[in-house]
């Protein structure tokens, strides 16, 4: 009956109860969890959960572990990314943790210097890192939770000691994470010992924020890192694309240091914005800045590409100019021609006779092409491969469509802006000689 009600009218009617039996109610995790949050029925070893960020994950694998004490399991292993996350997200702060979603009255010891958790019926976690396999070597357990599996750095190899440990009484475990398209995951999915659940971060939207939703959706919704992130997709890597998701993730900071020269980058549309603009395919103007600091490393700073009348992309980019103090504008002058520099100089008078900037000009760097798309792509490619290039927080859109770009077909502009912003600080340009502080770039 509890569980067919509005959580409103859920908790209205257990405040009106007597004190204990409320309390026995509020931690009665069959009353609160979605289906897909309940293990599966039926015989299984492996308990996926498959979900977008926000959805309930840590919740669901801490319950998971609860009912798995009361049941009778005695040795558990909780592994994470690190040991910091298993600390702080599966044990002790987090929202979904063991220790805030636990009843004073079984309330489980924990003893961080000895990487474990006791009940008072004798059952005891143990926490591993996913970082140090090996310590997973020799342990047996009949319990297991993995959170956040396809981030694990050293997946194979932890995944695998946990697997030779996993055989005390009739193990079962719980896997509770955002797709990412690794062996081991892949491996998962077609396992018939494993039963998968999941779903989306606005299953959940009830238990999150407003502006924490409002945020998701402007930036992740309709992209390919929002399919995966949000909706759970799990997305193979693109067949001959120079970049993938995984790149832009282990390349990516979360801020940037002292830039020594820093610009911004135009790649205009050649298509009318208002021909179609809501076709997938509609040309957009690239307009994506960055910088190069003193350790001679690029950081992609901002992405302010759209569909906009020339006027509205030249004042975009020559105020994206002026908020980070950069050096020049960079202009693709294959498509447009003069036109570029016209409307970007033209910009910045507007800018100024409105008293929207202190100077009338802005120095503006044409570029061409003199060589194929897929000529000049490679080399910045292999700069993120070799670390040197980053990401300063997430640009969604830009990394999907260099993550789907394939050479051969046409490049988005979004790409080709990064493109040409990246080989003018860093291959065509001079050793940086001048030091620079950017606005505050975190995320």
């Amino acid at each position: 009956m509890l569980k067919s009600l509005a959580p409103t009218d859920r908790a209205r009617l257990i405040q009106s109860l007597p004190p204990e039996t409320a309390l026995a109610l509020v931690y009665d995790w069959r009353i609160w969890a979605r289906d897909a949050q309940l293990p599966p029925e039926g015989d299984w070893l492996w308990w996926l959960v498959l979900a977008g960020r926000g959805f309930g994950k840590t919740r669901t694998g801490a319950e998971f572990v609860r009912q798995r004490v009361a049941e009778g399991a005695r040795a558990i292993a909780l592994i994470g990314p690190t040991t910091a996350d298993v600390r702080d997200v599966m044990v002790e702060t987090g929202p979904g943790s063991i220790l805030k979603n636990s009843p004073p009255w079984d309330m489980p010891e924990y003893e961080p210097s000895k990487r474990r958790l006791t009940w008072k019926n004798g059952a005891v976690a143990t926490t591993f890192s996913a970082d140090e396999p090996e310590r997973l070597r020799g342990p047996q357990h009949d319990t297991i939770w993995c959170d956040e599996l396809a981030a694990w750095k050293y997946l194979r190899d932890t995944w695998d000691m946990a697997q030779f440990g996993f055989r005390l009484g009739e193990p079962r475990g719980i896997i509770t994470t955002t797709p990412r398209p690794t062996p081991v995951l892949k491996e998962l999915l077609k396992d018939p010992t494993v039963r998968i659940t999941g779903g989306s971060t606005y299953d959940n939207a009830a238990n999150l924020a407003k502006p924490f939703l409002a945020r998701l959706l402007k930036r992740y919704e309709g992209t390919r890192l929002g399919r995966q992130e949000l909706y759970a997709q799990l997305l193979e890597d693109t067949p001959g694309a120079l970049w993938t998701l995984k790149l832009f993730e282990t390349t990516r900071v979360t801020e940037a240091p002292d830039l020594a020269r820093v610009a911004v980058a135009i790649d205009p549309q050649a298509a009318d914005p208002d021909a179609d603009p809501d076709a997938d395919d509609a040309a957009e103007t690239g307009i994506v800045a960055g910088g190069v600091g003193e350790n001679r490393e690029g950081y992609i700073l901002r992405d302010a590409s759209g569909r906009f009348s020339p006027g509205e992309w030249g004042e975009r980019a020559v105020l994206l100019h002026d908020e980070l103090e950069a050096d020049c504008i960079v202009g693709e002058v294959n498509n447009g021609g003069a036109m570029v520099g016209h409307v970007v100089t033209t910009a910045a008078e507007k800018l100024f006779r409105e008293k929207r900037r202190a100077s009338p000009r802005v120095v503006f760097r044409a570029v061409s092409a003199s060589r194929g798309k897929h000529t000049r792509a490679e080399p910045i490619a292999a700069l993120f491969e070799q670390s040197r290039a980053h990401h300063v927080g997430v640009h969604a859109r830009l990394e999907d469509q260099a993550s789907t770009w394939v050479p051969g077909e046409k490049s988005p502009d979004r790409m080709d802006a990064m493109v040409w912003l990246l080989t003018h600080l860093m291959l065509d340009a001079p050793a940086p000689g001048r030091t620079a502080r950017v606005p505050s770039t975190r995320r």
